[in-house]
């Protein structure tokens, strides 16, 4: 009997310790969990960059003059042709039709020589055959080669007349052409400081005309990344350009401009003032959606292979050292110091040290209710 009541007491006691132990793990906080592994993933190095036309023009007029239309808007595409701006052309136009006057009179000038030396050609002709068969005295027939020459003089002076009057019919043709200034490219229209009515001049700067069909951004490597971007100098700027991979861009508000460009070139001059090297990148800018003289950040990316990430959120840091939590088989947390890839995405770090593929990292609490030696139910 008292053997039996031993057992009934034991078995109670068991049953009692299985239970607390069951409210117990009832009792702790379920987080989630993540177990690492290793794949590749992509970084992206951004340097920040201005934007510049292929070929940024600036817009003068050829004459001075008082603008009469200003035929576009800050901000515009104009196509290559297309009129910008229309000086006065009042006085042009006299101009040219006075031109146009003289021209007409030289040339009636040179019609009247040619006949003057036509008459004078026919005159010391019959008067050579009268000298030879001495009706005419010798004088008399020199008389009339004088007269010949004369008139050929004359002509001559006539057709150099027509000459100039031509020379500066074209130069008031021009001078009418530079009162209509038009885009010698297509391209986004810049600032415009001048009205209707305003004196130009070939020195005033009417516009920039930025070319939109391909947009170029301006940034700069420091030394050591010139000498990583070469490898150590083991092989040339030129062979480095050739393997890079496409490069994007991401615009003033975050986002990510959707057509990818290309390193173009690298300036071989370090800027002794600044120690960096100037790199340029070209974007298609078939919509005209990049401006000249826009802000954004050219991103280079790094392909890696095999690397643990972890979201940035299952992170923390105390005096500038970075920390996670490990969690055992028995769901206790250890905080765990460490190191971080520089580079990013925003939402995920790469991990260089301190976690092996296969442990337990905390996702879920970090900063809030997480503590080091804490115990947890795991939730994935």
């Amino acid at each position: 009997m008292k053997q039996a009541a031993g057992i009934s007491v034991c078995a109670i006691m068991m049953a009692s310790c299985s239970k607390q132990a069951d409210q117990q793990q009832a009792q702790l906080p379920e987080l989630a969990v993540m177990t690492v592994g290793t794949s590749d993933a992509t970084l992206y190095t951004s340097y920040p960059a201005t934007l510049h036309g292929r070929n940024d023009v600036e817009i003068r007029p050829q004459i001075t003059g008082f603008l009469t239309n200003v035929n576009v808007t800050e901000g515009q595409h104009v196509t290559a042709g297309q009129v910008l701006f229309t000086i006065d052309q009042v006085s042009l136009q006299a101009a040219v039709s006075a031109a146009k006057s003289q021209v007409l009179q030289a040339q009636a000038s040179v019609q009247v020589a040619q006949a003057n030396v036509n008459t004078a050609q026919t005159n010391a002709a019959n008067n050579k055959l009268l000298k030879d068969q001495n009706i005419i005295s010798a004088s008399a027939y020199q008389t009339s080669v004088d007269a010949l020459n004369a008139a050929k003089a004359q002509l001559g002076q006539a057709q150099a007349s027509v000459k100039a009057a031509q020379a500066s019919l074209t130069t008031a043709e021009k001078n009418l052409s530079y009162s209509v200034v038009r885009a010698p490219e297509s391209g986004i229209i810049g600032t415009i400081d001048f009205k209707e009515g305003a004196l130009v001049s070939p020195q005033t700067l009417l516009t920039v005309l930025s070319s939109s069909g391909d947009m170029q951004a301006y940034f700069s490597f420091t030394e050591q990344e010139l000498l990583s971007f070469t490898g150590d100098g083991k092989s040339s700027v030129e062979q480095a350009l050739a393997a890079m991979p496409p490069v994007q861009l991401q615009l003033a508000d975050g986002t990510i401009y959707p057509i990818q460009g290309k390193i173009i070139s690298i300036s071989g001059v370090l800027d002794t003032s600044t120690g960096s090297a100037t790199a340029k990148a070209s974007f298609a800018n078939p919509d005209g959606v990049l401006r000249s003289g826009a802000t954004g950040k050219v991103m280079i990316p790094n392909a890696m292979r095999d690397v643990i990430s972890i979201p940035q959120a299952s992170t923390f840091e105390i005096q500038g050292l970075k920390y996670c939590f490990i969690v055992d088989d028995s769901g206790k947390l250890t905080q765990t110091p460490i190191t971080v890839n520089p580079n990013d995405d925003g939402k995920n770090y790469i991990i260089t040290s301190g976690i092996k593929p296969g442990q337990t990292v905390l996702i879920e609490g970090v900063g809030i209710s997480a503590k080091d030696g804490m115990q947890i139910k795991p939730k994935k």
